[in-house]
């Protein structure tokens, strides 16, 4: 064996981390994965004590009596089949006199698709945060929905649209929910119908004015058209 063969294997670089020869790396057992251990709410308030201890046992009744909700596992003790969704991200600069600060916004939609729906928003320097402060805020604006039929094409009995049109207004968005006969189906866009889902509509017409893009102005706009059915109903 020559010199040069074997200042080539001096100099090889040592492999680290393969194991033994023959042993794929399927085959390496695997760690399993922590399932988050589950919440448990610990009541701070007098109506979360009352909801707690089965005193109080619907949203309605909450709402009824003027009783303000400041906690959102009042929320998810009454309502445990709630899910949430991000709607929409963005970012938020600004100008200071250190230099330029960014935020993280994000709207988050709480719903049971069977007549309760809540917008929220949240702001922070991290997403993940902003996330969780807007589903936070979610979980404490959700409102029951009237569900119904409406349309006088259809006049059954099931509830699948609104009782009647309503209107609502956020910021410069003007959105309008008519009744719709059954098997219609959404007419609406894309985070709009997604939204209306989420309540537990499955048949409408909408008519939409101002800055639909902006969701901030559009969530709260749809959120008022849809606390008329309970409030009016």
């Amino acid at each position: 064996m020559s010199q040069a063969t074997q200042g080539q294997r001096r100099r090889s670089p040592p492999v680290y981390g393969r194991g033994p020869p023959g042993r794929k790396e399927e085959d390496r057992p695997r760690r399993p994965r922590r399932e988050p251990e589950p919440e448990i709410w610990i009541p701070k308030t007098i109506l979360g004590r009352k909801v707690s201890s089965g005193e109080i046992t619907s949203l309605e009744e909450i709402i009824e009596s003027g009783l303000r909700i400041q906690e959102s596992g009042i929320i998810k003790k009454l309502l445990p089949d709630l899910k949430s969704e991000v709607v929409d991200v963005g970012m938020i600069q600004k100008m200071t006199s250190n230099g330029q600060s960014t935020r993280f916004k994000a709207i988050v939609a709480a719903g049971n698709s069977n007549g309760y729906l809540g917008i929220g928003q949240g702001k922070s320097k991290q997403m993940r945060i902003a996330i969780e402060k807007a589903t936070n805020q979610a979980f404490l604006n959700v409102n029951p929905i009237k569900l119904g039929c409406g349309s006088w094409e259809c006049r059954c009995d099931q509830k699948h649209s609104i009782p009647f049109k309503v209107r609502g207004k956020g910021g410069s968005v003007t959105i309008e929910i008519i009744p719709a006969p059954r098997g219609l189906g959404l007419v609406a866009g894309g985070k709009i119908k997604r939204l209306l889902e989420l309540a537990g509509l499955k048949d409408a017409w909408t008519t939409a004015k101002g800055s639909t893009p902006t969701m901030n102005s559009t969530s709260k706009a749809i959120l008022d058209c849809l606390r008329q059915t309970f409030s009016q109903g």
